[in-house]
Order: structure tokens, then C-alpha cells, then sequence
């Protein structure tokens, strides 16, 4: 029980480092749409653009290593190997980064349509970023989850502190102190959003760096090497994932007129912030249940578990898309209270859905992680992302933001379809089908009764609420009542 407890006890707060930092970008969605922080929408857009960037070069920078770290540090005998070879790794690829993205920043503002003097500032971002990878996961492999979170929360923090200090205050102090008024910029707020990351990643570092001076810096080549291909494969799912994410942005402002195409990922960007509800089920749920299946895999009731586990999920999905998608119009007030933004709306829950397709998938993909078929995983996401490539670029131009909607959702329901294909051939689960596609068919049919026929009535959204519970609890009441009964642990 107590080893159980440890594992619940670390999830929970490598949960919480998690999550927390994901909903930064629900905290800031309001204050970077109000009109008078962003005037424009398309300034949004810019923003939107740039972090799409981030995100896969995170992806890039990291390529796998960090996975790698952690094969190798629980494999190898000297720990300490393992780690100077990773740090050294890392550290050399961002220094050439760093060195190629500042030598080239003017080629790279060109290519990216992005302004210069915000490329200066991603490519240290990015750079600084890139130098806790390894500490970071240090942390997590000597068993630090406390640590961990704490540094986490506090890049968090200083990043929401310095946002809200940057773009509501420093302009009012200004107008009455003059060491203010030497600081402020007029109409430099896009600069500013990414400056309180810079500092928020430059604290972090600064954290960290003990690391750093602890470090035996060795290059072992020959574990390198095996390092290097090992994490192969997870840079290759890495950049699939990013493209699934982010990259529609990125489509959207080449393939749309040059007059509207920031505009338009300015309000898809902030539409697209109100599916992170269920994004955040999903991966509170997912980093809640991953230690589960490792430490069941091996008991008689393994299979039965992990069909259990999905049925719960999509219960609790289902209700949160149907919840969602009825109060949406209560929740745009809540973050998105510029009405510039609103247009974009019908995005939501076509989102809301794609995120739960994803939630399934990573339940579903247990089969691939506990037979040890990762590689499974990486061409899944390739495939994933193919499809949302190849769905942006035939659609954009005719159904603007609304395509990118559609190959998110076309993209996460291929890959839960191909992962229960073959995880039916390589490790049987026994899902309950019917009642999840029953879950699925109700939540889907009246979200779209709520959204196209009855949006914003809410007394008829309740009903619909309502009815939803009623027929999750006659199917699982027995199960609800098992749940809700105190335990008695002796």
C-alpha cells in the first residue's frame, strides 16, 4: 500500500507541475484579449504564431534526450555518466542553436514572417529552455517531485507576475514616475509578453545552476551514440505531436490573404483556448492513471483494469464536452470577453471533441507501452499528422479557421481508431464498446442540440445536463456507489 501511496502521492505533483503551467495560457488568454493590453486582434495572432514556433522547437531542442536520460539512468550502472553525457549533449546542440539563431535572425524573420526583434528574444528563450531539460529530469529520476513542482510553479508565477505588471501597470506608473517612464515602451506589449518569459526562464536557470556545477563533465561517445538512437523515434513523434497541436496556426498565416491571415489565428488562437478544459482532463488524467498501468501490468486482473479505466474516463469526458459546450457562451465572458474574438465560437466544440478523441487515444495506448512497442506510438502520431497537414492545406483557403478545426478532429480520431485497431491484435482488451460509443453518441448528439438549436438557453442545456446523468447513473450505479463509499483501510 505505502509503495501505491508514493506513486499516487508523486503523480499528483508531477500532475500539478504539469497542469499548472497549461493553465497559464487560460489565465493569460484574458489579459492578452483585452483590448486594451492587444489592440489589434491580428497582435494576438503574432503571439499565437510565435508560441506554435516554440512549441516545436522545444521539440527540436530536446530531440528525445530527456527520454533517453531516463532509459539510460535506470539501465546503466554509473548514474553519473549518464547524466554528464545527456547534459553535454544538450548544452553543446543549444550553444550551436544559440549561436546559428542569433547569426541568422534577420534570414530567420524573413522565412518565418515573424518580427525581428521578437526572434532575438524566442531564440534565448528557446536557449535557456533547452539548458534545464536535463536538471529538470534529474529531479524527476532522483525522486524530487516537491523540488520539482516548486521551481516549476515559481517559472509560472514570475511569467503570470511580470504579463500582468508589464501590460496593465508599467503604463499607468509611468505617467507619474519618471524611473517608470524610462522603462516603458509605447506600443511594445507583444515585446513584453515574451520578455516576462524570458525572465521567467532565466530564473529558472538561475535555480538550477548548482546543477550544473555539481556536473563531472564526461563525454562518453559510445553511450552517446545509443542515446542518440534511442531518442530518434521520440523526436520523431515529438514533431508529429507539435504539428497536431500547433502548427495549424502556423498554416493559416501562410495559406490565408495577407490582410486577414493574422486576424483570423487571433481568434481561432483564443476560440481554440476554451477546449483546454478537456486537454486538461486528459492530461491530469493521463499522468494520473500512466504509473497505474505500469505497476497493474503484471497482476491477473490487468486487462479488466484497464478496460474499467477507459470506460471512467469517457464517462467523465462526455459530461465535460456536453457541460462545455453549454455554458461556452458563459465561459467566453469569463476569458474571452472581447467580442473582436467571438466570430471564431464555432470552433469549440469541434475542439472540445477532437481533445477527447485524444484523451481516448492515450488511454487506449497503454497496449503499445506496457508491450514495448513505443515505436507504435511514433508512426500513429506521423500518421496524425499527415492528416493534419494534408487537411490544412487542401481546406484553408476555402473554410479558413474552420478546416484546422476539422483536421485536429480528423487527426485525433484516426489515431484513436488505429491505435485500438491494433492494440486489438497485440494485447486484447475487453472494452466495453457499446457503452462507450453509447456515451460518446449521447454526449456528441446533445452537444450539437445544445450548440445549433438550443445555444444559450440554458434551462434546456441543464435538462439536457440532466438527462445525460440520469443515464450514466441507471448504467453505473453500482460502480458510483462502490466509488463513493468511504474506504476502510486498515
Amino acid at each position: 500500500m505505502s509503495v501505491l501511496k508514493t506513486v499516487y502521492k508523486q503523480t499528483f505533483i508531477y500532475g500539478l507541475a504539469t497542469v499548472v503551467p497549461r493553465m497559464l495560457s487560460f489565465l493569460l488568454v484574458r489579459l492578452h484579449t483585452d483590448k486594451s493590453v492587444l489592440e489589434n486582434v491580428s497582435d494576438y495572432g503574432d503571439v499565437s504564431i510565435v508560441f506554435a514556433y516554440f512549441v516545436l522547437f522545444n521539440v527540436i531542442l530536446a530531440y528525445g534526450m530527456e527520454t533517453a536520460f531516463f532509459r539510460f539512468f535506470n539501465k546503466e550502472p554509473s548514474k553519473d555518466k549518464v547524466l554528464s553525457t545527456a547534459t553535454i549533449s544538450i548544452l553543446a546542440s543549444s550553444l550551436g542553436f544559440l549561436s546559428l539563431g542569433l547569426l541568422f535572425q534577420q534570414q530567420i524573420a524573413d522565412l518565418t514572417h515573424i518580427h525581428v526583434n521578437y526572434i532575438t528574444l524566442v531564440v534565448w528563450i528557446l536557449f535557456l529552455d533547452a539548458l534545464v531539460i536535463i536538471p529538470f529530469a534529474a529531479l524527476r529520476a532522483q525522486g524530487k517531485p516537491i523540488k520539482y513542482t516548486a521551481v516549476k510553479l515559481t517559472n509560472v508565477a514570475i511569467n503570470l507576475g511580470l504579463n500582468v505588471f508589464l501590460l496593465v501597470y508599467l503604463k499607468a506608473l509611468s505617467a507619474d514616475n519618471s524611473f517608470w517612464e524610462s522603462i516603458y515602451i509605447s506600443n511594445f506589449e507583444v515585446s513584453y509578453i515574451f520578455i516576462a518569459n524570458l525572465v521567467a526562464s532565466g530564473v529558472t536557470l538561475l535555480i538550477l545552476l548548482p546543477f550544473y556545477f555539481k556536473l563531472n563533465f564526461k563525454l562518453d561517445t559510445v553511450l552517446w551514440k545509443k542515446m542518440l538512437s534511442y531518442a530518434l523515434p521520440v523526436l520523431v513523434a515529438g514533431v508529429a505531436f507539435s504539428i497536431n497541436e500547433t502548427f495549424d496556426r502556423v498554416l493559416l498565416e501562410r495559406l490565408l490573404p495577407d490582410a486577414t491571415a493574422k486576424t483570423a489565428v487571433g481568434m481561432y488562437s483564443a476560440c481554440y483556448k476554451l477546449a483546454l478544459f478537456m486537454m486538461l482532463f486528459a492530461t491530469a488524467y493521463r499522468l494520473g492513471i500512466e504509473p497505474f498501468f505500469f505497476s497493474q501490468s503484471k497482476t491477473k486482473d490487468a486487462i479488466k483494469n484497464y478496460a474499467k479505466i477507459l470506460e471512467f474516463f469517457v464517462v467523465c469526458g462526455a459530461f465535460i464536452l456536453l457541460v462545455v459546450v453549454v455554458f461556452v457562451d458563459v465561459l467566453k465572458l469569463i476569458l474571452i470577453p472581447n467580442e473582436a474574438y467571438w466570430e471564431a465560437m464555432k470552433v469549440v466544440p469541434i475542439l472540445l471533441l477532437a481533445y477527447l478523441f485524444l484523451g481516448i487515444y492515450h488511454n487506449l495506448s497503454v497496449w503499445y507501452k506496457i508491450t514495448d512497442r513505443t515505436k507504435f506510438g511514433a508512426y500513429i502520431s506521423v500518421i496524425g499528422a499527415g492528416i493534419t497537414l494534408l487537411v490544412n492545406l487542401m481546406f484553408i483557403t476555402s473554410f479558413n479557421y474552420m478546416a484546422s478545426a476539422m483536421a485536429t478532429l480528423a487527426a485525433y480520431f484516426s489515431m484513436m481508431l488505429l491505435s485500438y485497431y491494433f492494440g486489438r491484435k497485440h494485447y486484447p482488451i475487453p472494452y466495453n464498446i457499446k457503452k462507450i460509443g453509447l456515451y460518446l453518441a449521447l454526449s456528441i448528439s446533445l452537444s450539437a442540440l445544445s450548440f445549433y438549436q438550443f445555444r444559450a438557453q440554458y434551462l434546456i442545456g441543464s435538462a439536457l445536463i440532466g438527462l445525460l446523468l440520469l443515464i450514466i447513473w441507471q448504467n453505473e450505479k453500482t460502480t458510483i456507489k462502490q466509488f463513493l463509499k468511504p474506504s476502510h483501510d486498515h
